[in-house]
């Protein structure tokens, strides 16, 4: 329990009323939630709150929603859900943030204090269950700690390594008297993340890639979470390095600039995934080495030379083990990085260049979009990718829709792309687009999701469409889980197992329209763009396109699962 401070001199007022005016005194403006008996006091004060509440269909609307909010903004996410299954109901959410790094805080209900560990209603160990998909929890008993755990709670959601932290408040806690004082100045013993690298650490970098020949930069999400996309950009200019971007880094380089070769991974380009893999030193920032990247790690970039630096110590040769660990934000150690490179000359690199270019001739991305369809899903995202002028935020679910959005679209600024990445959460693309719009109002927000993946969530529409948000959403009909059935198709004989939704059952637009949507549907190529169009032309309602593509298009390149990146099977034939 921490140290209560209780003056005497201040109103007398609820552990509600507390939590409420913590929030506020953390500059919180927005928050996604959904009320019910244990947190039904904190409510009560909220109604009187400037803060907005954006009242979602399920809490894990509320919990994508927060995190789509952070995405975009940058800022701390907030949901609120009662206790029992509505706080179990934030796991998955919580999760999806604990691996993709995302600042969120979430505040649950709880039964009263006398009444825990008895099975009373509604109850479940929500900092038990939850413990596992947190960067931390608090299960609060005192209302006067309640301003120091809010402030202490909204410090390691958005320091080091940002995550999600849970605040647990029990039914009588927050009813009791209190009194709202400035929460306590941060006691975190144990917690004081390194965000400068070690000097040493970061020459020896220096000189191991001015020495390197075969140089990549190989960089993610951290990148986008500590603001270092410029650093990022200059060090890459002034080595001549090439720069790859995970799938949850996209746009950390802009895709338009020559460094850039795009994503590398079971679905990347073949150029970024084989520079990796041929690369004499690999130097890694703001990355964890996920699987999708890897592949069978015993055969990742066997010949390279590793360079990691993160600011999770933990992540540091967890996957490979690293020649030069430095334990560094981002930004920090980029900047760093650039002071100490001075004004040395470029890489020696011209043959690596030469090399790379002749990769991305011979193995460029692409599709075959024939006049009388079907549609092709890629097609989908250049057209608009034209129709936006690529002006937009763009949000995806999780299947064969997220890599080809990753694949076709070009992310020249960082935070104009919103995904799950390491849980991959089927269902995030609705409301993490709601939060993203919702949080940054005067951008265009699309969603991109494919047909399983929107049946997972789409009731909160209904959300966006009570409060006014006019988000967008292509949604990709192909009838099934089309990652599953490729799979199935590739790895199992074709034996379509499950993964068939009889999408004739389900007409689009009007599920759009009864939940007070504009529905719009393309079922030919030349449909595609007009209908993109006319959805830009729609600002008082949200908009759902229904685009009808083929149904037996798959995702490639492609590394199996497990398998070698030297082996990228390019097409629906391996090849050679």
């Amino acid at each position: 329990m921490l140290a209560s401070r209780k003056p005497t001199t201040m109103t007398t007022i609820t552990g509600s009323q507390s939590v409420i005016s913590s929030l506020e005194h953390e500059g919180v403006d927005l928050i996604f939630g959904i009320p019910g008996g244990a947190i039904l006091p904190a409510y009560d004060p909220l109604y009187s709150s400037p803060i907005r509440h954006i009242l979602a269909r399920h809490e894990q609307g509320a919990g994508h929603m927060a995190a789509g909010y952070a995405w975009a903004t940058g800022r701390v996410g907030v949901c609120v859900a009662t206790s029992g299954p509505g706080a179990t109901n934030l796991v998955t959410p919580l999760a999806d943030a604990l691996m993709d790094s995302v600042p969120m805080v979430a505040i649950t209900g709880q039964v009263p204090t006398h009444a825990v560990g008895n099975d009373a209603f509604q109850e479940a160990y929500t900092v038990g269950i939850t413990m596992p998909t947190t960067k931390h929890n608090y299960f609060v008993t005192d209302p006067d700690d309640i301003p120091t755990v809010i402030h202490q709670a909204f410090h390691l959601a958005s320091s080091g390594r940002p995550g999600p932290v849970l605040v647990d408040l029990p039914k009588d806690v927050l009813n009791q008297e209190t009194e709202w004082h400035p929460p306590q100045d941060l006691d975190l013993p144990g917690y004081k993340p390194t965000l400068d690298g070690h000097p040493r650490r970061v020459k020896e970098a220096v000189e191991m890639l001015a020495a390197s020949r075969r140089p990549v930069l190989y960089v993610g999400g951290g990148i986008i979470k500590s603001e270092a996309s410029e650093a990022l950009t200059r060090f890459a200019e002034i080595t001549n390095i090439p720069v790859v971007t995970t799938l949850m880094g996209r746009g950390a380089i802009p895709d338009s600039h020559p460094l850039c070769l795009g994503m590398p991974g079971m679905h990347g380009n073949y150029t970024a995934i084989t520079s990796m893999q041929k690369c004499d030193v690999l130097a890694a920032f703001g990355v964890r080495f996920d699987d999708r990247v890897t592949g069978d790690p015993n055969h990742f970039a066997v010949d390279a030379k590793i360079i990691h630096a993160d600011v999770d110590p933990a992540e540091i040769g967890k996957v490979r083990t690293a020649d030069i660990p430095i334990v560094a934000d981002a930004r920090r150690v980029l900047t760093q990085m650039i002071k100490a490179w001075g004004d040395r000359s470029p890489v020696a690199n011209q043959e690596w260049w030469e090399t790379i270019r002749e990769w991305q001739t011979k193995y460029p991305l692409s599709y075959d979009q024939q006049p009388d369809g079907p549609i092709k899903p890629q097609f989908v995202i250049d057209e608009l990718a034209r129709v936006t002028g690529g002006d937009a935020i763009l949000v995806a679910g999780v299947g064969q829709h997220q890599m080809w959005a990753s694949q076709f679209w070009n992310f020249d600024r960082p935070r104009r792309w919103i995904n799950s990445g390491g849980l991959g959460t089927m269902g995030f693309a609705v409301p993490a687009a709601i939060g993203a719009k919702a949080g940054m109002s005067d951008e265009l927000v699309y969603a991109v999701d494919g047909d399983g993946c929107f049946q997972m969530t789409f009731q909160e529409l209904i959300t966006a469409a009570a409060h006014g948000i006019p988000v967008k959403v292509a949604v990709f009909n192909n009838g099934a889980h089309g990652m599953v059935k490729q799979w199935q198709k590739l790895f199992y004989g074709g034996r379509l197992s499950a993964s068939l939704l009889n999408s004739e059952v389900v007409d689009y637009v009007k599920l759009a329209e009864g939940m007070g949507c504009i529905g719009l549907r393309a079922e030919a190529p030349e449909e595609v763009g007009p209908i993109l169009e006319k959805s830009l032309t729609i600002d008082d309602r949200p908009v759902v396109v229904e685009m009808v593509v083929d149904p037996d298009e798959m995702v490639f390149p492609m590394v199996p699962a497990g398998g070698s990146n030297d082996n990228v099977i390019l097409g629906p034939e391996p090849a050679d």
